[in-house]
């Protein structure tokens, strides 16, 4: 019989003990402990089983499930007898920073001290201190809210002491996604605090610790080195690009194809395209368990990843970048692929400056993936991971471009209809309201304005096949706007920037791109697929800053000469 399915749920007990649908990752457990690295980091796009993972880790090892075999019988870590035995044997201090987004340093701060001490009143209970001396009954009782910073940076240092002590064996500590503090941090301008104070946090409790036994790390990014590692030499990072425990995270083709079956479900080829691509090391073929545990309970397709989360830093990130990014992303949204430097050592201050940083994020977050990479060079061919990725970025693409909504849709009317007046209208108050985020100020542009319209067209694909940069004539056109239905005319656009040294005024601008249009036969690719030149209308866009003006219209009505 299938077993019940059920969403979010991050705890390996419930699982087990509800018999609800659960994919064996136990194996890692295995590879894990027998690896013998230190300290590791292990980074993973969000709702990849991070979480699920390291509370499995937890209910192996941890004392409080001793006796409980019964929760991983069956299961891959079981077959091994020798890790029967590990089971239940070792303390496990499990901390999670899923929760710790502060909008100032102050906040943060007191949330990772309660944080703490909800630790320490787990494990040593006020009224049970009679093992303890003096110094440590005082080291105790200092870890309360108001402790100083020096006492949190140290106090689980301390607390792997008195475990190791009393279980005579070490704690192994695990901590849940280390990196949210740092988005804050990031977001809301305290970055520089929350370094100094993390650098020392996790220098005490997974270098200068002799107490640890094993440390195990989850975040989405790898935060460089150099801002809060830098005194972790015995670190061993396992990011999206190494060939080790690939396929732990996440769900493998058979896996997914094997669920498909047991609940009656046969759209393989789509369920490979709207939730494939993700790529770990040398393993291919990684599916994302939200996605897939949601069409499996919704048995409809849908971009589920993006809908748990705002994806509010990656549309601040692409919207707030250089022209050259957004057109990246253009093309990335078209199905091509970009070539670009990156380097998996996030580092935030470089978001906005430094080529690939935006790229290197977004590939440890899942949005793109590697097709193909030179180490040597440091450059890898990217693209969108799927079409689930695709939906996302094209609803950010309409985010962006549509600061108001309504202006939006007014424009896209006007547009199809020709009213020339509208179009004017609410693509002004459109670019008076957008373009402060935006860079126009650069060597091309057009490209800019190209990208910006592409942006607030995008939501007409189901009426239009549209085209950009394409040969046509004796030469390639801005954008082609081919009609799916009969009640559309066909539309191609020119974009200019007013040229000061042989233009007077945007009027001339519009002129030149017009004459462009015709002069170049941009219409031969309309004509080649039997539009009507009747039913072409052509515009030229043409800028100056925040200054907008399009004029155009019917192909066959304009005067030429007049230009």
């Amino acid at each position: 019989m299938k077993k019940k399915l059920a969403l979010g749920i991050q705890s390996f007990v419930k699982l087990r003990q509800r018999n609800l649908f659960y994919i064996d990752k136990t194996h890692f457990i295995k590879d894990w402990w027998e690896s013998e690295d230190e300290v590791t980091l292990i980074t993973r796009p969000r709702r990849f089983g991070k979480t699920l993972m390291l509370d499995t880790v937890n209910t192996f090892f941890s004392p409080d499930f001793a006796g409980q075999s019964e929760l991983f019988a069956g299961l891959k870590v079981w077959q091994d007898q020798q890790f029967r035995k590990l089971q239940g044997t070792i303390p496990v201090i499990f901390i999670s920073f899923a929760d710790v987004k502060g909008i100032n340093y102050i906040e943060t701060l007191e949330i990772i001290k309660t944080i703490i001490v909800d630790i320490y009143n787990t494990f040593l209970p006020k009224s049970n201190l009679n093992d303890f001396s003096e110094t440590e009954k005082e080291q105790i009782a200092a870890v309360r809210q108001s402790m100083k910073a020096v006492t949190a940076q140290t106090a689980l240092r301390h607390l792997a002491r008195y475990l190791t002590r009393q279980y005579k064996t070490s704690p192994i500590i695990l901590l849940d996604e280390y990196d949210t503090p740092f988005h804050a941090a990031w977001a809301h301008g305290y970055w520089d605090e929350l370094v100094q104070f993390i650098r020392v946090f996790f220098n005490s409790t997974f270098k200068t610790n002799k107490w640890l036994e094993r440390a195990l790390i989850t975040g989405i990014t790898r935060i460089s080195k150099e801002s809060i590692f830098s005194d972790l030499n015995n670190l061993k990072v396992v990011s999206t690009t190494t060939n080790k425990y690939t396929d732990c995270f996440g769900f493998t083709e058979n896996e997914v194809f094997s669920a498909l079956t047991e609940y009656g479900l046969t759209a393989k080829a789509e369920v490979k395209k709207w939730y494939n691509g993700f790529i770990f090391g040398s393993q291919q073929d990684i599916y994302n368990p939200w996605s897939i545990l949601s069409y499996l309970s919704e048995k409809h397709f849908a971009p589920f990843w993006g809908q748990t989360s705002s994806n509010a830093l990656v549309g601040q990130l692409i919207g707030q970048a250089a022209e050259d990014i957004k057109q990246e992303t253009s093309a990335l949204l078209k199905g091509e692929s970009i070539l670009t430097t990156l380097d998996e050592q996030i580092v935030f201050s470089q978001l906005y400056t430094t080529p690939g940083a935006i790229w290197s994020f977004l590939m440890a977050a899942g949005y793109v993936k590697p097709l193909s990479f030179d180490l040597a060079n440091n450059t890898y061919e990217i693209t969108l991971t799927n079409y689930e990725v695709y939906r996302i970025f094209e609803n950010l693409i309409s985010c962006w471009f549509n600061q108001n909504g309504a202006y939006g849709k007014q424009f896209r009317q006007a547009l199809m209809h020709d009213n020339l007046e509208d179009m004017n209208i609410f693509l002004q108050k459109i670019a008076t309201s957008s373009f402060s985020f935006f860079d126009t100020s650069g060597a091309e542009p057009e490209r800019f304005y190209h990208a910006f319209v592409l942006g607030l067209i995008v939501d007409l694909k189901g009426i239009y096949t549209i085209t950009s940069n394409r040969e046509s004539g004796y030469g390639r056109y801005d954008i082609i706007m081919f009609p799916l239905t009969t009640q559309a005319h066909a539309i191609i656009i020119e974009f200019k920037t007013l040229r000061s040294n042989n233009e007077k005024n945007l009027t001339a601008t519009c002129n030149n791109a017009l004459r462009q249009i015709h002069e170049k036969g941009y219409i031969n690719s309309l004509l080649d697929k039997d539009v009507k030149s009747n039913n072409i209308y052509i515009y030229g866009f043409a800028f100056q800053g925040k200054k907008i003006l399009i004029t155009g219209g019917a192909y066959t009505a304009i005067d030429w000469d007049a230009l």
